[in-house]
């Protein structure tokens, strides 16, 4: 979902071969254990009240958030009446997200997951947004128990920030990645055209050189990365470098060769290179800029990623021409869209399976 970043491979892979005599990945295994559980497609029987709550709880945490900082707190109401959703305010991101949109994107992509869960256990999910408490309420009441392939494939969703195999869609393919990704307050642009492409490559290219020169920003994405398996399972969020492609490394060398290899060209030319792999690009736009049309933006992009995992497409955020908020409006201006303010930018094709980020336990999330 939102904001997405990997260093250079080549570089990093041949530094970490040069060092590898004195560094040596902890047992795979223990990641494997973790990441398999974390990503299990649960049974659908045999949960009632609290564990019901908690499952469902269990499957909003598989949504995506920036810099996979799972930026969501959870209550469960009553005998299971209904589920809340709040920001949790510790794990902001000012640097990359300072107006917190992306946050209420993430709780958004999280209460889609949720009620898609709910409607797989037999429990329709009523949402409304409180903008008093900034919290996404989720009521829930008995229904037919409808497992849908959107639910399946929320097990199976991953931001897959790695080359595409540039074929193009089919117009049946794009025409179910638009309408799953549409509602009555959010717009889905398909960019297909190479030209269009390109366009957008030149803004991600402006916004991606600001943000390296910010220091902020990059201490901040640097804070969130997790270079080898044992943190990433130390942390349960954040950034694993496998699953951008990169090889592990011991968390000392991994941030010296952040340092040295995470540079404004190194970026640029791995952007356009899996741009131009692509079948297109993806460009959410709510219908007004406020939290609770964030929220919608990320429901709408998450059954977008949800559908678009049921076909077998990738997709991978390049939201850097509407995270510097100085480009942003031209952008905007670029695509057409006049006032309204572009939310998220996605690239979009086939490709391979990376290994998986982590979650934090249901436990850490409740309240």
């Amino acid at each position: 979902m939102a904001t997405r970043r990997q260093f250079n491979t080549s570089a990093l892979l041949s530094s970490s071969l040069a060092l590898s005599s004195c560094s040596k990945e902890p047992a795979a295994d223990s990641y494997e254990v973790v990441a398999d559980q974390t990503w299990r497609l649960g049974a659908l029987n045999g949960f009632q009240g609290a564990a019901l709550g908690q499952e469902l709880v269990r499957y909003a945490t598989l949504a995506p958030s920036s810099h996979n900082t799972q930026c969501w707190k959870f209550a469960l109401e009553g005998s299971g009446q209904a589920i809340s959703i709040q920001p949790d305010l510790a794990r902001l991101c000012p640097a990359v997200d300072p107006d917190q949109h992306h946050v209420f994107v993430s709780l958004g992509c999280a209460t889609e997951n949720l009620t898609q869960a709910a409607l797989a256990h037999g429990l329709k999910g009523e949402v409304a947004f409180d903008p008093a408490t900034n919290a996404v309420r989720v009521s829930l009441s008995p229904t037919a128990a409808q497992p849908s392939d959107l639910f399946k494939a929320i097990p199976l969703r991953q931001s897959t920030r790695g080359d595409y195999d540039a074929k193009p869609l089919t117009n049946a393919e794009l025409a179910l990645l638009e309408r799953a990704g549409s509602s009555d307050s959010v717009q889905l642009l398909l960019l297909t055209d190479q030209s269009a492409m390109a366009q957008v490559l030149d803004y991600v290219v402006q916004g991606n050189t600001t943000q390296m020169a910010d220091p902020a920003f990059v201490k901040e994405l640097k804070t969130w990365m997790r270079f080898n398996g044992q943190e990433a399972v130390r942390t349960r969020d954040g950034l694993y470098s496998a699953a951008s492609g990169n090889p592990t490394v011991p968390t000392w060398i991994g941030e010296r060769l952040f340092d040295w290899f995470y540079t404004p060209k190194s970026e640029n030319d791995k952007y356009a290179r899996q741009l131009r792999s692509s079948a297109g690009i993806a460009v959410f736009v709510g219908q007004r800029a406020n939290k609770a049309h964030w929220v919608e933006v990320g429901r709408c992009y998450e059954r977008f990623a949800l559908q678009a995992t049921a076909l077998g497409i990738r997709n991978a955020m390049l939201n850097q021409p509407v995270e510097v908020s100085a480009l942003r409006p031209q952008f905007a201006s670029a695509l057409g869209l006049g006032e309204q303010r572009p939310d998220l930018v996605l690239r979009f094709g086939r490709g391979p399976t990376l290994p998986r980020s982590l979650r934090r336990p249901v436990e850490a999330v409740l309240i």
